[in-house]
């Protein structure tokens, strides 16, 4: 039976861990994801879960303390946003090479400087080539549900790899919604025990963490981390449809809204999907055929996919709330364009960055970008295809 309460983001993330049990959780703490390990903290001290929580001096030690954990066989994960996570870079590469199935629970904030606690993608997107797999929630309710379905794709056979669930900071961490719950029992059944393979403190085998690795096997094992991140597509559905049998709540790689005969469309993630609805509503009452396709699963990147849901569109816009700096665009805008192009759509597409460090974003912005989509399908000519939404030049 569902559990219906009312939670902030945070509280729903820690709510799902306190199902999970974890073996360990290291983490420091870091606006807008404090409250996670803060809420965690408590469960421990009240011994509702046999979870060792390692207070640490850093991001960076907590990181550190977490790829440990996990090489040592314990079943570990943690929460930071913005510089946070930006402080374990190095540590991220290293859990994602040692193929060390870490969950992380990050809260989206705007990398500084200048210094900004607000939501933008700069954070998570930063690390977007870390080898860490990327889910993103709209909401409160998708947030929960995907940190319970962490574990059961980071620690398949077929996968190994950290994983990185990610919610919009303040908008979703830190606003209040009606959402869902599963009961403890049906959690801790869902996600199963952890018993790895390989692992330090297995006395009945030899096993290294993080050798050093010379030019005659270094390339090989970065294939071997890439054909995991390959086969963590079809874990991920495969562990949505369980995940649908068990809640009623359907996942995919990215929802599609409105869009089987939509002509102009937005491709967004993250919590402006559901402003972006609204907006698509409104022009479907006018006889647009608008319509708006929200990534879940950024890695890995289901370009194949994607081209396949967009190949009807005539334009389209892709929304960054990140700014690669490339002076082309955000990160999405190119992977999105990338393929499209590989898959020969003729789709006209413009990149917008929007959002940064927590600028609001309303419908009449999202109305304001599909404006300039009628334009482009009505001339067939793009004009700049990189721009910022409601920015004073």
């Amino acid at each position: 039976m569902a559990i219906r309460e009312r939670l902030s983001g945070n509280e729903a993330i820690a709510n799902a861990m306190r199902q999970i049990n974890p073996d360990v959780m290291a983490a420091f703490p870091i606006t807008p994801s404090t409250e996670i390990p803060q809420y965690f903290s408590t469960f421990v001290a009240n011994g509702r879960v046999d979870t060792e929580f390692v207070p640490v001096e850093s991001e960076h030690s907590a990181m550190s303390a977490c790829v440990g954990s996990e090489a040592a066989g314990a079943r570990t994960l943690t929460a930071t946003s913005s510089c946070g996570l930006a402080l374990m870079w190095e540590e991220l590469y290293i859990a994602a090479s040692c193929r060390l199935p870490i969950a992380l629970a990050c809260v989206n904030r705007a990398l500084s400087g200048p210094i900004n606690i607000n939501c933008d993608h700069s954070d998570s997107m930063g690390a977007r080539d870390a080898g860490w797999i990327q889910i993103y929630a709209e909401n409160n309710q998708e947030a929960y549900d995907n940190f319970v379905q962490a574990y059961r794709i980071a620690e398949h056979k077929d996968v190994r790899l950290p994983i990185m669930i990610c919610q919009d900071g303040f908008i979703t961490s830190h606003s209040v919604e009606n959402i869902s719950l599963l009961e403890d029992d049906e959690v801790k059944n869902f996600v199963g025990e952890y018993n790895p393979e390989a692992y330090l403190l297995n006395d009945n085998a030899s096993y290294a963490v993080g050798p050093y690795d010379n030019p005659t096997h270094y390339i090989e094992h970065k294939r071997q981390q890439t054909q995991a991140m390959i086969n963590a597509k079809q874990v991920i559905l495969d562990v949505a449809k369980e995940f649908k049998e068990l809640s009623g709540r359907e996942y995919g790689l990215f929802e599609e809204y409105k869009l089987d005969d939509a002509e102009i469309a937005l491709v967004i993630i993250g919590s402006a999907a559901g402003t972006s609805k609204d907006a698509v509503d409104k022009l479907r009452a006018e006889g647009v055929k608008a319509g708006l396709l929200k990534l879940r699963v950024f890695r890995p990147f289901p370009a194949e996919e994607i081209a396949e849901a967009l190949k009807n569109v005539k334009a389209l816009a892709i929304m960054d709330r990140a700014d690669s700096f490339s002076s082309q665009g955000g990160p999405l805008g190119a992977e999105v364009t990338g393929a499209l192009y590989r898959a020969g759509a003729a789709v006209k597409t413009v990149n917008y960055v929007y959002g940064l460090g927590g600028r609001d974003v309303k419908v009449e912005n999202i109305l304001e970008v599909f404006d300039a989509l009628k334009e482009i399908e009505k001339t067939g000519c793009v004009g700049e295809s990189f721009r910022y939404l409601s920015v004073r030049e």
